[in-house]
């Protein structure tokens, strides 16, 4: 089992910069892919970014240019740092973790397909 704990969300004005965090514990393997997916009130979840053990990163085109997403392997943690926040990007942000799996996993499974997801961290980006 593997357990992700996110920090980091809160309310920012719109132009605003967040940094999420999701720390990752449990039985980790050396190759795995970690990411993040949100979820507004209504609405879809969406992927948001990942990134996977060899350093390669996948954005959506919605947060391309504002967020980098980052990993401390000593530290067994992923980073979202998050600029330009926008209305538009509130939502609940979910970390998610696959062992042995890479970017290339993406092109069949979704971030929320994953086997393991954190409980959440929320973003409120006001105008």
């Amino acid at each position: 089992q593997v357990q992700l704990v996110e920090s980091g969300g809160g309310s920012v004005q719109a132009g605003g910069s967040l940094r999420l965090s999701c720390a990752a514990s449990g039985y980790l393997s050396n190759r795995y892919l970690m990411g993040w997916f949100r979820q507004a009130p209504g609405q879809e979840r969406e992927a948001v970014a990942a990134i996977d053990s060899g350093g390669n990163t996948k954005y959506e085109d919605p947060v391309k240019g504002r967020f980098t997403i980052s990993l401390d392997n000593h530290k067994d943690t992923v980073y979202l740092e998050m600029k330009n926040l926008k209305p538009e990007d509130t939502a609940m942000y979910y970390c998610a973790r696959e062992n042995g799996a890479t970017i290339g996993s993406l092109e069949r499974a979704a971030m929320w397909e994953l086997a393991f997801t954190g409980q959440g961290t929320q973003v409120t980006v006001s105008s």
